[in-house]
């Protein structure tokens, strides 16, 4: 298998760097995803693999890898959501969405059963910054194969504001 990412150990995902992702304000200005939808079971992912394939297949193709791997996840229901991939133009075939706007971001590390405290402290955060979150993304650093590889499950809340 070629390399997504030339600074891959794997292959696949590169390893990600906290910093400059840890307790940031991250300004994104037309950046252009792929939007696609998961579906899921009280928050669960049933067929995440499936749709980052599909689509990881549609961006290799079109030669639209972005410099820097980001995918982002609102969980807008308990049966699924949105996911977005970023990417470096348009993708035929694919629905393409530009998201602009101001984000704080936070770095939290562990399981996933973790994910209601990481909610908890980056509403805490935003509320110390004296802002209002709009909305909240999950930037899943690197896929479970990689995470399991790297020793470490990063995951980055951006909170619109």
């Amino acid at each position: 298998m070629e390399k997504l990412y030339e600074n891959s150990e794997t292959g696949c995902c590169p390893r990600f760097v906290p910093g400059p992702w840890d307790k940031k304000e991250v300004t994104f200005k037309d950046k252009l995803f792929i939007k696609d939808h998961v579906v899921s079971f009280l928050h669960i992912p049933l067929n995440f693999g499936k749709v980052m394939v599909r689509n990881m297949e549609r961006i290799s193709k079109a030669q639209a890898l972005a410099p820097e791997p980001m995918v982002l996840s609102d969980e807008n229901s308990l049966w699924g959501a949105d996911v977005y991939i970023a990417v470096s133009k348009d993708v035929p075939g694919a629905e393409m969405v530009k998201l602009s706007g101001t984000f704080l971001s936070c770095v939290f590390e562990g399981p996933f059963k973790n994910i209601r405290q990481w909610i908890n402290q980056m509403t805490d955060y935003v509320r110390e910054k004296g802002n209002a979150m709009k909305k909240l993304y999950f930037f899943y650093t690197t896929c479970p194969k990689c995470a399991k590889y790297y020793g470490k499950n990063y995951v980055v809340l951006l909170a619109q504001v």
